[in-house]
């Protein structure tokens, strides 16, 4: 498996890239925190999605952006795969939106569906990934630091062990469930057992024919019993028909009763009511009278009188009645013709009292503006004036301060005479010399560094020429490399003191060049600010005489203003007080006119109630032919009832006649007698049918004992043989538990002898010394590294270079495992490593180096090194590098045409 294109925007710090990744080994190369590692983590991420991820999917978009796109094109058994996943911000939160895959007969769509197509396609996840093929940033040093029980579950899973693990696992767990179920159906057969042998002690055949026999004898008597209780039944049913016919003449007859005393009651009540709608006659009459004498007082007060007069004078004595509707309404008439011509002098007279005091008000309230007019028109006058005065004072004050300000400007300008830089130019400057001094101090930590690994190789050939022997073989160091090169090492650590001495000194030349070109970088910001002030107080200073000019002109024109509204307000005062009085005058007339209209509305009400009278006289007279009718109708209802009262008598008499007393009798004694009987017969017969369905559940629950007798034989059989056939069942899931993990112990021993062999052909390759011998790696993957004189060391013990390039040769073992195969090669992802030279020195890089170079000379067809290290740039067939913008913070990818020439390049500057 290779990965052939990267494409990205809005990844992490990549807002567009896209990088071809070739065959053999690719180093991606450049500073830290320029992006390097984020190229990776994109391949890795587009494989199988978040579960890649240390983080959340906010954290891999592009700061400031709302949407992402990750491109992964790889190849995979001869064919080609095009993996896109496109990230959108949908409110506070980043998620997936589109995930796809697309290959050869296959197109897979969705994050869920896409990683599992990948885990089945590579045979890993993504966690197998990490632990196979990829050696991320920080995680050298991984599986020499974990647990053996943790190294032994990582290289399982790795090498597909862990599935015949779970294999056993779930024949145990299969094994378990069939001995529960097994001791289940034992227990369940026993108690069958017990069950059976004790219903067939129960002899439930004789018990079975007892009891039909009993129920056959209880049948009998029941049928002798039922047969006395409906002879019974029939003479009682002839004894109640006679007794209910006499009950219903009985009720007929005091029903008949009750209709005489009802109508003897009802006529004596109707005639009472009779008497009482007389009394309300008289009493009626008598209210007539009164409203009569009530009609003549109010018509008196009317005035009605005289025109009554008048109209009967020829006619005989005047009456009330004699003011008919006509009269009252003509007067009725006059009085609204009356209020109508007041209520319009009334209308006009208010108008006219509004509209004076109306505008008697305004010309007041006119008057008052006019006065508030003339005060604000004085105190702006006044405010006008101070605002001059203020700005004339603040003219003389700008003037002293801009004779300072070009005071501090000439003396600033004095300052770049004789400078190495003229005005405009003392902030590049600076800045050159800052990035010279910068280089230098860089140029120093190098050569401190390469000093004291000068001094360490000094000190180590020193110690080894004065002890005469190695500490570690014992063998003689006379002679040896080691020794020889002690003069070597003295130049070379005194001319890097020398460089280091004249670095220094140049340090503290551009320090000192520096602070002088801070200096004059802070005179040239002092004069542009100042330049800038001196403008802004001249246009301070021409705005404050402008204003004071302005100010004095509109005081005058104020004060002017003033005099003429303190005239107008006074013409308005003496115009309000003219209307004030007219006012005053409607309102007289108003008043006179509202008494007016109070004496129409009372003569409008005594004709009011005279017509109320009148109708109180008519509804009295109504009333009284009312209660006469109703007295007439009465007395023929009465009539009707004494009538209908004679009829109820004659019938009552021809019921008793037909009632015969002896009959009655006779049969209330046969009825008494038939329901002590029945009472009796029903007691008996209760006892017996009781008896024979006691008998009938006794032969049931016989012949259901002998059912379920019957169905635990049959119940046995089955359960017998199902155990059996679980017996078998168990012995086999055991056969295959205990072959499952012999199966996994045998390819672990074959796996461990194969990775054992690898890892020590591999260390050996990159740390080529005579300090160790070998390493052993036991079923259980602890790991033990022996020194030549079979000290055993634990990988702990080893420096922290070595102990990096140890686990750099076990992750690289365990991918040749997987590569080769113990039978066979299967595909496998590209070898990638994330700055593995974290925690080795200039000497342990060189042997990485021949790490890279030996796995690419076994077959691994694509090597992927991210770096900052210069020297891995030797071992790469292609260079990528990766820079960082500082302005914009977003990274860019090139490759470089000529990694060779690279290399050359990159040795050449060091």
């Amino acid at each position: 498996m290779r990965f052939e294109r990267i494409r990205l925007r809005n990844f992490k710090p990549y807002a567009d890239a896209d990088l071809d990744l070739r065959d053999g080994v690719t180093v991606i190369h450049g500073l830290n925190g320029s992006g390097k590692s984020s190229l990776l983590e994109a391949c890795f991420f587009a494989l199988y999605g978040a579960r890649a991820l240390d983080e959340t999917l906010d954290d891999v978009v592009t700061t400031g952006e709302d949407e992402a796109e990750v491109s992964l094109r790889f190849a995979h058994a001869g064919e080609t795969y095009q993996i896109t996943r496109e990230l959108r911000r949908s409110g506070d939160r980043m998620s997936t939106t589109t995930c796809t895959l697309e290959g050869p007969d296959v197109a897979v769509d969705g994050a869920t569906d896409v990683r599992a197509f990948v885990t089945d396609l590579l045979r890993m996840d993504a966690e197998a990934f990490v632990n196979c093929a990829y050696v991320r940033q920080g995680e050298v040093n991984k599986l020499i630091n974990a647990t053996p029980t943790e190294r032994q579950d990582t290289i399982d899973d790795l090498l597909q062990l862990g599935k015949l693990e779970e294999y056993r696992e779930r024949a145990a767990q299969a094994r378990l469930g069939v001995e529960d179920v097994r001791s289940e159906k034992q227990g369940a057969l026993s108690k069958l057992d017990a069950q059976i042998e004790a219903k067939e002690d129960a002899n439930l055949h004789a018990r079975l024919n007892d009891l039909e026999t009993e129920l056959s004898e209880v049948d009998s008597e029941i049928e002798r019993f039922e047969e006395n209780e409906a002879r019974a039944e029939e003479t009682l049913a002839d004894a109640e028909e006679v007794i209910e016919a006499y009950e219903e003449t009985k009720a007929r007859l005091d029903d008949l009763d009750d209709d005489i005393a009802d109508l003897r009651e009802t006529i004596r009540a109707d005639e009472s009511e009779r008497e009482d709608l007389r009394d309300e006659i008289v009493e009626a009459r008598d209210r007539i009278d009164e409203l009569e004498s009530d009609l003549d007082a109010a018509v008196a007060e009317t005035g009605l009188d005289e025109v009554a007069s008048d109209a009967s004078a020829s006619e005989g004595p005047l009456d009330a009645g004699d003011v008919d509707a006509e009269a009252i309404e003509d007067r009725r008439q006059a009085l609204d013709a009356e209020e109508e011509t007041v209520r319009e002098e009334l209308r006009e007279a208010r108008q006219r009292e509004t509209m004076l005091s109306n505008q008697a008000e305004k010309l007041a309230e006119r008057a008052e503006e006019f006065r508030e007019r003339t005060d604000d028109a004085r105190e702006r006058a006044d405010e006008a004036e101070s605002t001059a005065a203020d700005a004339e004072a603040r003219v003389d004050e700008r003037e002293a301060e801009l004779d300072d300000v070009d005071d501090e400007i000439e003396a600033l300008r004095e300052r770049f005479d004789g400078a190495p830089v003229d005005v405009g130019e003392a902030s590049d400057h600076r800045e050159s010399i800052q990035e010279a001094l910068r280089e230098a101090r860089e140029r120093i930590a190098t050569t401190q560094a390469e000093l004291a690994s000068a001094r360490d190789r000094l000190e180590e050939a020193e110690t080894l020429r004065e002890e005469g022997k190695c500490p570690e073989c014992g063998q003689p160091v006379e002679d040896s490399p080691h020794v020889d090169a002690i003069g070597e090492h003295e130049a070379e650590v005194e001319t890097l003191e020398a460089d280091l001495d004249d670095l220094r000194e140049a340090e503290s030349e551009l320090e000192a060049d520096l602070e002088t070109a801070e200096s004059l970088a802070e005179a040239e910001t002092r004069l542009g600010n100042l330049r800038e002030k001196r403008s802004l107080i001249e246009s301070s200073i021409e705005d404050a005489r402008e204003t004071a000019s302005e100010r004095r002109a509109e005081a005058e024109s104020l004060r002017e203003q003033a005099a003429e509204f303190d005239d107008q307000a006074e013409e308005k005062r003496e115009a309000a007080a003219a209307q004030s009085e007219a006012a005053e005058e409607a309102a007289e007339r108003v008043a006179a006119l509202e008494d007016e209209l109070d004496a129409v509305e009372a003569a409008r009400e005594r004709l009011d109630r005279v017509e109320t009278l009148h109708s109180e006289i008519d509804k009295a007279e109504s009333e009284i032919d009312r209660l006469r009718e109703r007295r007439e109708s009465i007395a023929e209802r009465n009539d009707e009832r004494r009538e209908y009262l004679q009829e109820k008598r004659e019938r009552r008499e021809e019921l008793a006649e037909a009632v015969d007393e002896e009959r009655i009798e006779t049969a209330k004694e046969n009825r008494a007698e038939a329901e002590a009987y029945l009472e009796n017969v029903a007691e008996k017969l209760a006892e017996l049918r009781e008896k024979r369905d006691a008998l009938q559940n006794d032969i049931g629950g016989v012949k259901s004992e002998l059912s379920e007798l019957e169905s635990l034989r049959e119940d046995r059989d089955r359960l017998a043989e199902r155990v059996a056939d679980l017996d078998s069942l168990h012995e086999e899931i055991s056969t295959l538990e205990s072959t499952y993990s012999s199966l996994r112990a045998e390819l672990r021993r074959r796996n461990v002898e194969t990775l054992e062999r690898m890892l020590n052909e591999t260390f050996d390759l990159v740390y080529g010394n005579d300090a160790y011998s070998r390493i052993r790696l036991d079923d259980e993957y602890e790991l033990t590294v022996f020194q030549k004189d079979g000290t055993a060391l634990d990988p702990e013990q080893l420096s922290g270079g070595e102990r990096a390039l140890f686990n750099l040769s076990l992750r690289c073992a365990i991918y040749r495992l997987l590569a080769e195969g113990i039978e066979g090669s299967a595909p496998m992802p590209p070898l990638i490593l994330d700055e593995p030279t974290v925690f080795l020195d200039s000497g342990h890089v060189s042997r990485l180096v021949d790490l890279v170079e030996e796995m690419r000379r076994l077959g691994v067809a694509q090597i992927l090194i991210v770096s900052h290290d210069d020297d891995l740039v030797a071992a790469a067939d292609d260079l990528v590098t990766v820079e960082k913008d500082p302005t914009s913070n977003r990274s860019s990818v090139d490759r470089v045409a000529d990694a060779s020439l690279a290399a050359i390049e990159s040795s050449a500057d060091d």
